[in-house]
């Protein structure tokens, strides 16, 4: 196999379109044999711009130790297209990422199926509570969750499927930089994955670039929410344009943000109101990895409902309601799996280190993140500045 080395130059080449890095791997085999090509043969190579061609003809490796330094620092494993473990689905589209920058542990989705859950940024309750629960569903079903982890939709689609105890992939449309403790805990349950070596600086078109590989990733996409002109139409279209099934959930009809999933439906996407109408037709390919469940127990919302407006009624003091940022112990610990109730007891009345809770308790790195965003999820801690958290819970 060619050195490492080469995959990453033509990686982070800049502003190379990835047709045209797909082109060059598709002509030469492998990029070692492309660097080293006679001068001025890159512009006669079909798919190749000419524009491209002379960014490839500066043959520049002075970025690529720093890259893999930054790898080999961060925990990064960089996947090449001739990888035993690159998805053979996405290697299949259209300019397949020539290299793919991972963060945790990439699942098998060639074997597992996977539904990207998307909407648009700026959701409406219904929509956020749509899309975390298809995502819950989708991996209490068995099925791996895509998620673009941007702010709507995204992210509670990733939140819902760690809260079920599933797998998720996150596709970023940046380069792997500082992570957020969704990204973290994405990383720890699943896979971080960018086509972007570490330094990359970011660009709008990035973003829709990353359409192309969540949507390779996946078996079916499911739109939740989707303004007329949203970036999550653009993400449907790709989809359709590599064979991927396209579902939406209704909305009503004189929203703004049901405008887009509207369209899709009369456009022939399928309706999707629950996880498994994205999964049933999957379960008869894959029968050994799907499973419906009998019942589902969903978590309490995110996003509480309006209040209804009434006259107050009069309260006793035996009456009074509990504070509900605090969780009684009494009535709720016992609900708690030792790991759990191992890093309550770690953290201190004030605030706690994330590093401290991983050495005072003796698990991993990766368990202890997984725990911390179910017991932040139920309400048990809450997330502080600089990587703490603080308990959310009484000490009477």
């Amino acid at each position: 196999m060619p050195s490492i080395r080469y995959w990453v130059w033509l990686s982070s080449v800049t502003g190379a379109n990835p047709a045209s890095r797909a082109a060059l791997i598709a002509h030469y085999g492998d990029p070692e044999r492309a660097f080293l090509a006679p001068p001025g043969e890159f512009k006669t190579i079909p798919g190749v711009t000419a524009r491209d061609a002379a960014l490839f003809e500066k043959r520049d490796l002075r970025a690529v130790d720093g890259i893999l330094d930054a790898c080999r620092e961060r925990d990064i494993r960089i996947l090449t297209m001739q990888d035993a473990a690159y998805p053979t689905r996405l290697r299949n589209i259209f300019a397949p990422p020539v290299v793919l920058y991972v963060r945790g542990r990439l699942p098998d989705v060639d074997a597992t199926p996977s539904v990207a859950v998307i909407g648009t940024r700026k959701a409406t309750p219904y929509g956020l509570k749509m899309g975390r629960n298809l995502a819950f569903e989708i991996a209490k079903a068995g099925g791996i969750v895509i998620s673009g982890l941007t702010e709507g939709v995204d992210r509670v689609a990733a939140h819902g499927c760690l809260l079920a105890g599933g797998v998720c992939v996150g596709v970023l449309g940046t380069a792997h930089g500082r992570e957020t403790d969704m990204q973290r805990d994405v990383a720890a349950h699943g896979a971080l994955v960018s086509e972007y070596p570490p330094g990359t600086k970011p660009r709008n078109h990035f973003f829709r670039e990353r359409n192309r590989i969540s949507a390779g990733l996946s078996h079916a996409v499911v739109v939740v929410e989707a303004p007329e002109k949203s970036g999550s139409l653009l993400f449907a279209r790709e989809a359709l344009e590599q064979g991927r099934e396209v579902f939406a959930v209704p909305g009503n009809a004189d929203a703004d943000n049901s405008a887009g999933t509207i369209a899709l439906l009369k456009q022939g996407a399928r309706p999707c109101t629950c996880g498994w109408d994205a999964l049933e037709e999957l379960a008869a390919v894959y029968p050994d990895k799907l499973r419906r469940p009998d019942s589902l127990v969903l978590p309490a919302e995110e996003t509480p409902a309006p209040a209804v407006k009434s006259e107050p009624e009069p309260k006793k003091d035996v009456d009074k309601e509990k504070d509900a940022g605090y969780i009684d112990l009494r009535d709720q610990l016992s609900g708690l799996n030792a790991e759990q109730l191992t890093i309550i007891a770690a953290i201190d009345r004030g605030q706690t280190h994330v590093d401290d809770i991983i050495e005072n308790t003796g698990l991993s790195a990766a368990k202890v993140l997984s725990q911390l965003t179910i017991l932040e999820i139920k309400g048990y801690i809450r997330r502080t500045a600089g990587r703490r958290v603080s308990l959310n819970i009484t000490t009477k």
